[in-house]
């Protein structure tokens, strides 16, 4: 058991060149990782085979060690351990490479999402109990990057501003028919029925966020100016003047992104105009996370930029926009995993320790990837015509000033939470 925890010192002392961690191994040894810079965190792992599994499989394990309580934080939380983690000069541990080539030549199989196998990987996540999300969310229930036009911003007015900065964006128009793929407990689709006075068609595959999203509808009177269907996007009918997607892209599976861009310019009139708002990663193809896709989101993939471009132009549409979002996911996961923290009590009475472990941790190492590594979010404004959108950008700010003297005589309507 000794030679596997000098093993285990040997190799984190060569991936763990910044900050300081302790590690005390169940044998008693305790050795120190890092450079001595910043808070120092004691980790305790209360296995013997704890070290091992972090030798065969560091992306894996990490993760489920604290998931299943054999790795224990003794010192900071599991968000300082993982800011530390996901700072290291090298993204991942040298030893876990061959794994990671084995898991990309395999991410087709991972990410195939035929309609049932969506459905399938949706409830998984989003048909969890819906108190779960009232816990941490806003009270819009956005579960998607928020946009802090200032720092000092709350969740709730950055996410209000997320909404706003979309719809002045695709220039909606009252009369205007709008689809929302993956329309989510029916926020942005509520919001740009009642701003604009457009037609909105919003949906989903989660029956979770189907009834909370019609429950809002018919609360707010809007049954006429909205409609959510539980559909996939592949078997939407119709056409749309303005089609939006937000949080959406990262369950369509990277077979299946020229489906997704031939799909809506079927559905995309002439003068139409798309945007799609994902997470993406800045260093090119990649796989998910083995962690993320076994208990968060199963069929998931974050894409690169490059990956999703290609497809829009294999589908004969024109980028006319491109806005990259630095930070602002990291600064709305912070303030879910804050959220979190507060209300874990309730959290366990749910569920139980284990599911809040678990979600502890993937709050934390997805605020740590967008803060430390290399993800961020992306908005691509897509046409099919050349003129449809202005020259330049001033109309944005013109129409976000315009929601804005909108929402202020709205304001009330707007305070009701999705529960």
């Amino acid at each position: 058991m000794v030679s596997m925890d000098r093993l285990l010192r040997f190799f984190l002392n060569q991936f763990i060149r910044r900050g300081s961690i302790t590690f005390v191994t169940a044998s008693g040894m305790a050795f120190t990782c890092g450079d001595g810079t910043g808070e120092p965190v004691r980790v305790r792992l209360t296995t013997k085979d704890v070290a091992r599994q972090l030798l065969l499989d560091p992306e894996m394990s990490f993760g489920e060690a604290y998931t299943d309580g054999t790795m224990l934080v003794e010192r900071g939380s599991i968000a300082d351990v993982l800011a530390i983690i996901l700072d290291q000069p090298d993204i991942m541990p040298r030893w876990a490479k061959l794994q990671w080539w084995l898991r990309y030549l395999a991410r087709n199989f991972q990410q195939f999402n035929p309609r049932g196998r969506s459905i399938n990987n949706v409830s998984r996540h989003y048909d969890l109990d819906g108190r779960l999300y009232s816990l941490f969310l806003d009270a819009d229930k956005q579960y998607s990057c928020a946009y802090f036009e200032t720092p000092d911003m709350t969740l709730d007015d950055a996410q209000l501003a997320k909404k706003r900065h979309i719809t002045a964006k695709i220039l909606v128009e009252r009369g205007h028919n709008v689809l929302d793929i993956g329309s989510g407990w029916g926020g942005l689709s509520l919001y740009l029925a009642e701003m604009t006075g457009a037609n909105v068609t919003g949906i989903t595959l989660s029956t979770e966020q189907l009834q909370v999203s019609k429950a809002r509808a018919a609360e707010n009177n809007m049954t006429r100016s909205t409609k959510f269907l539980l559909q996939d996007y592949r078997d939407i009918p119709g056409s749309f003047d303005r089609i939006v997607s937000v949080g959406m892209f990262e369950h369509v599976g990277v077979d299946h992104y020229d489906t997704f861009f031939k799909r809506c310019a079927e559905l995309l009139e002439p003068d139409g105009i798309m945007l799609l708002h994902s997470i993406g990663r800045s260093e090119g193809p990649g796989i998910t996370n083995p962690w993320i896709a076994k208990y968060i989101f199963p069929g998931g993939y974050i894409p690169a930029l490059s990956e999703v471009l290609s497809a829009i132009e294999g589908a004969g549409l024109l980028v006319c926009d491109i806005e990259i979002l630095r930070l602002h996911y990291a600064e709305t996961l912070k303030a879910w995993r804050e959220r979190f923290m507060a209300r874990r009590e309730e959290v366990v009475w749910l569920y139980d320790e284990r599911f809040g472990r678990m979600w502890e941790f993937y709050l934390a190492a997805s605020e740590m990837s967008f803060r430390k590594q290399n993800l961020m979010n992306f908005q691509v404004q897509i046409t099919k015509r050349q003129g449809t959108v202005p020259m330049t950008r001033d109309y944005i700010q013109c129409g976000e000033a315009k929601l804005r003297n909108l929402e202020q005589k709205q304001r009330p309507r707007f305070q009701i939470a999705g529960e």
